[in-house]
């Protein structure tokens, strides 16, 4: 397709005004006297030996020169001819334009010969193929060249030469049989002249073919849309005309929940919670028993995901102490990327599924890499607490302080009487002693509030692990849809891409 794109444009950029017509067939087939009857001049040799051509001959009509043409064509300056003369008829001139090629047999033993017969009938605007009567059924012509060139049938001729030696009963037959086989290849629509170059019959009429094409100046683009045309049916026949898929959302999702989990995510989450729980506790339990809770380690600290803070800490950079995946999990993650390309590339051709799942895994190896920095760099929202808790714990300590007051007071009122000195007045609130309302209020109240601050703790550790899940979930996403959708995006828009430009090229 590349091959033909390029020819193409270089074609149109060297001449428009130019219809290069080349006249191909087998040894013996009266290919170059036919050459040298259309140009009135014995440029071809002509002879029995195989083979007869061995190299191309160009003849052309018309003074612009077609010089960038022919060095394209290859055809070297001492096989290029000037037909151009001050004798020629008013009919000679309607060929201005024209550049004639006597191509080498096809047949030829040289393999040199045929090469280069092949390499020109690619591109020469017009084709005209010269048969013998006696080998017109050669399958060599029909299988290598005619039948497969069916859909070039508007920039082809078909000449049978030599047909003096036919007797003038066979004629008809012959010509019919030749236009059956012609039919059996596609090529209905070609023109089908006989010829011959000995006694001139039928020349005049291969000329007016020639010159309608030439005046025309249409094969060029002929020839370069069908080229195109059958390039693009190449391709197509590969990739494929199915409507663009597109990812779903349901499907990236999916894979979110199966990377987040193989990544720790609801581990990291759980420990947000309980981390949460404790660092709260110290600051709203009784702060008789509150410090025993920092015996206990803290859940994030031991995952290294603790920022500190300032949230910004140099352990955000340090690796995690994360488990590692188990097999259940990262045969979960295969899975759903397997299951992903192949959801999305179904009813595609093959070599696109291929292409697809090569692209979902390409980064397979970056991904625990890029988990693990995610997972590091997430602001987890633990580093400071509520702030309703410092005065949960303000209070703590006046209601401690109360309660040890007040059981001063009542130790002091104690050994006062055991002492038997005498008894200080002691203030009443509706018939209590105050020590004793300051002693068992304070730490009654500090129990009941460290009661309800767990209780309210608690929607505050559930709500934090939430944020929290949401932002690993959101950093999870951020690496797969980098490491595993863009990729298969993108071969995505190079299917739907090719589809267009397919469309385009077909017309």
């Amino acid at each position: 397709a590349a091959r033909v794109v390029g020819r193409a444009e270089t074609r149109l950029k060297l001449s428009a005004q130019h219809t290069v017509v080349a006249l191909a067939g087998a040894t013996g087939s009266g290919k170059s006297s036919t050459f040298n009857q259309l140009t009135d001049l014995d440029l071809a040799a002509v002879g029995v030996r195989r083979p007869t051509t061995s190299w191309t001959t160009a003849c052309i009509w018309g003074r612009d020169g077609a010089d960038a043409l022919l060095d394209w064509l290859g055809i070297p300056g001492r096989h290029r001819v000037q037909r151009d003369s001050m004798l020629d008829t008013g009919k000679e001139k309607r060929l201005d334009g024209l550049v004639l090629l006597d191509l080498p047999d096809h047949d030829s033993t040289e393999v040199s010969h045929h090469l280069e017969a092949d390499r020109l009938v690619e591109l020469a605007d017009l084709l005209v193929w010269v048969l013998d009567p006696q080998k017109y059924a050669d399958a060599a012509i029909h299988d290598r060249y005619l039948k497969p060139m069916a859909r070039h049938q508007d920039v082809m001729l078909v000449v049978v030469n030599h047909i003096d030696e036919v007797a003038p009963g066979g004629r008809d037959g012959l010509m019919a049989d030749v236009r059956r086989l012609l039919d059996a290849d596609g090529l209905t629509e070609v023109p089908l002249l006989a010829t011959s170059a000995r006694t001139g019959e039928g020349i005049d009429e291969l000329k007016k073919a020639i010159t309608q094409r030439v005046k025309a100046k249409a094969s060029n683009r002929t020839r370069i849309a069908t080229d195109v045309d059958d390039a693009a049916r190449a391709l197509l026949a590969t990739s494929g005309d199915a409507p663009a898929p597109t990812l779903d959302a349901t499907d990236e999702q999916r894979l979110v929940d199966a990377v987040a989990d193989a990544a720790g995510v609801p581990l990291v989450v759980d420990a947000v919670e309980r981390a949460t729980r404790v660092r709260a506790a110290r600051a709203t339990g009784w702060p008789v028993v509150s410090w025993v809770s920092r015996l206990r380690p803290d859940p994030l600290k031991r995952l290294h995901l603790d920022l500190g803070a300032s949230n910004r800490d140099l352990v955000a950079a340090a690796r995690s102490s994360l488990p590692e995946a188990n097999h259940v999990q990262k045969a979960k993650v295969e899975t759903t990327v397997r299951d992903l390309a192949d959801g999305v590339s179904e009813g595609l051709t093959k070599p696109w599924v291929q292409a697809i799942r090569r692209a979902s895994v390409s980064h397979s190896d970056d991904l625990t890499d890029g988990l693990d920095r995610a997972m590091t760099s997430v602001d987890l929202g633990v580093a400071s607490l509520p702030w309703w808790c410092r005065a949960v714990r303000v209070l703590q300590w006046l209601l401690l302080t109360c309660a040890i007051v007040g059981g001063l007071w009542l130790a002091g009122l104690a050994a006062s009487t055991y002492l038997r000195l005498p008894e200080p007045p002691t203030p009443d609130v509706h018939g209590f002693a105050l020590p004793t309302i300051l002693l068992i209020g304070g730490v009654a109240l500090g129990l009941l509030l460290a009661l309800v601050s767990r209780f309210v703790v608690g929607m505050a550790a559930r709500s934090r692990a939430r944020r929290a899940e949401s932002r690993l979930r959101s950093a999870v996403g951020e690496v797969a849809h980098e490491l595993v959708v863009t990729p298969i995006e993108a071969e995505l828009a190079s299917y739907a891409g090719t589809r267009t430009g397919l469309q385009h090229a077909l017309g």
